[in-house]
C-alpha cells in the first residue's frame, strides 16, 4: 500500500481524507481555558492576559509625555529631559489616584493635557493670598477644582 500511495502521489491524485464531521460539539476559548486549568485559576489567566496591555499602556503613556521625540539639540539637555519624564509619569500616575473621581480617573495623558492641564487661569493677589481664577465657561473647571480640593483636604506627610 505504501508502493501505491507514493505512486498517486507522483501522479498528481491527492491522497484520501477522512470525511470531515458536521456536527462537531463546538468549544469556546474559555471551554478550553477551564477544562486545561483546574479550578480557581481563571482570575490568574485573566491576570496573566492582562499584565502586557498594562505595561504597554504605560509605553503609550510614557511616549504621550515626551519620549516619543527628543525636543532638545544637545545630548546634556535631553538627558535632562529624560530625567523629567519619569517625575511626570508618577503625576501622573498619583494624580488620579488621589485628586480625581469616577471616570475622570480613566482619563490618558492626552486627554487630561487637553482638558485640564491646558486650562485658562489668572493667578489673582490678594492681600497675602494667592489664588487660581480659572475661567468660568471652561467645561472642565468643575473637574479642576474638585481636583484641587481634594489635593488640599489631604493630610501633610511628614
Amino acid at each position: 500500500m505504501a508502493e501505491g500511495d507514493a505512486a498517486d502521489r507522483q501522479k498528481g491524485t491527492p491522497a484520501p481524507r477522512r470525511p470531515v464531521a458536521l456536527h462537531r460539539p463546538r468549544r469556546t476559548a474559555a471551554d478550553l481555558l477551564r477544562h486545561q486549568h483546574p479550578g480557581g485559576q481563571l482570575a490568574d489567566l485573566e491576570l496573566r492576559h492582562r499584565r502586557p496591555s498594562r505595561c504597554e499602556d504605560r509605553i503609550r503613556n510614557a511616549r504621550d509625555t515626551g519620549l516619543r521625540n527628543l525636543p532638545l539639540h544637545d545630548t546634556a539637555q535631553n538627558r535632562i529631559w529624560l530625567e523629567i519624564i519619569p517625575l511626570a509619569l508618577d503625576l501622573l500616575a498619583w494624580m488620579p489616584m488621589l485628586a480625581l473621581t469616577g471616570q475622570t480617573r480613566r482619563w490618558e495623558p492626552k486627554k487630561l493635557r487637553l482638558r485640564l492641564f491646558s486650562a485658562a487661569a489668572q493667578l489673582v493677589n490678594t492681600g497675602r493670598r494667592h489664588r487660581l481664577r480659572f475661567a468660568v465657561r471652561w467645561p472642565w473647571t468643575d473637574v479642576i477644582t474638585h481636583a484641587i480640593g481634594r489635593l488640599h483636604s489631604l493630610p501633610i506627610p511628614g
